[in-house]
């Protein structure tokens, strides 16, 4: 329940600053303007820059309210889900060598308990499955396996939360940037059938509404692409530590055992 009032928590300080960044960009329009009348020295890079933001500001309003503001939906509650995986990430994360090191020498110096007391106070799920795998090695060895096998599992599923929802927003931005095409090439082909004759000035605005929903849904997906690339990169890895810090917990308990 945390995690999804975090989601939404920064779903709603994008969408915040979203709406911001277009009344700043306004706000810095007509300010440029009276000082562009007064002085008449405004640098290139600026006139450029500034009216960068305003024609994207303007091909957003003439895409539609309707599938424009589905597709920035997307974008938002896409970003959010990625940033809050992204800081659970890195978050879980830790130096898997050093821990591996102090609870080797824990375990030799102070026992089990040692051990468990230093996975106690490190954060991540190394760590979790660690302790695990510490609090049965009084037994046999074989649960202690067993509670090392699946606790990773549950710890994969941990790192693996959500993320689907970024995929499936990736699947639909473009999708609904398609939807768009169609329903603007429909309009097109409706306004002629009414006016019964083939003229370009008819046509054009549905097909510019078309090709503006299908570019911003393709730009809303290569986004949350790269997002979505690198919160997979980065779940492989922490999964490829707790693999081998596991295997190595369990030589180190046989070597305790003996």
């Amino acid at each position: 329940m945390k995690r999804l009032f975090s989601i939404l928590a920064i779903a709603g300080i994008m969408a915040f600053g979203t709406v911001s960044a277009n009344n700043y960009a306004t706000a810095a329009s007509m300010a440029t303007t009276t000082v562009a009348t007064v002085t008449q020295d405004e640098t290139p890079a600026q006139a450029e820059e500034l009216g960068f933001h305003q024609e994207l500001k303007k091909r957003f309003i003439e895409g539609g309210p309707g599938f424009m503001g589905i597709v920035l939906l997307c974008l938002i509650l896409g970003l959010a889900i990625a940033i809050e995986r992204i800081i659970f990430l890195n978050l879980s994360t830790t130096n898997t060598k050093k821990l591996v090191q102090n609870v080797e020498d824990a375990l030799q110096s102070g026992g089990i308990e040692a051990a468990k007391e230093v996975c106690r106070n490190t954060k991540g799920p190394v760590a979790s499955i660690y302790y695990q795998g510490l609090d049965r090695a009084d037994g046999d060895l074989d649960a202690a396996e067993k509670a090392v096998v699946a606790y990773g599992g549950v710890q994969m599923g941990q790192l693996e939360k959500n993320v689907s929802w970024i995929s499936l927003f990736i699947a639909l931005a473009p999708m609904l940037g398609f939807m768009g095409t169609v329903i603007g090439m429909i309009q097109a082909f409706d306004k002629i059938e009414a006016a019964g004759d083939m003229q370009p000035s008819l046509v054009a605005g549905g097909i510019k509404v078309a090709l503006l929903t299908t570019v911003f849904g393709l730009i809303v997906a290569i986004i949350l692409q790269v997002f979505y690339n690198y919160i997979i990169a980065k779940i492989d890895s922490i999964v490829n530590d707790m693999e081998d810090a596991s295997i190595t917990l369990m030589d180190m308990l046989v070597r305790y055992k003996k």
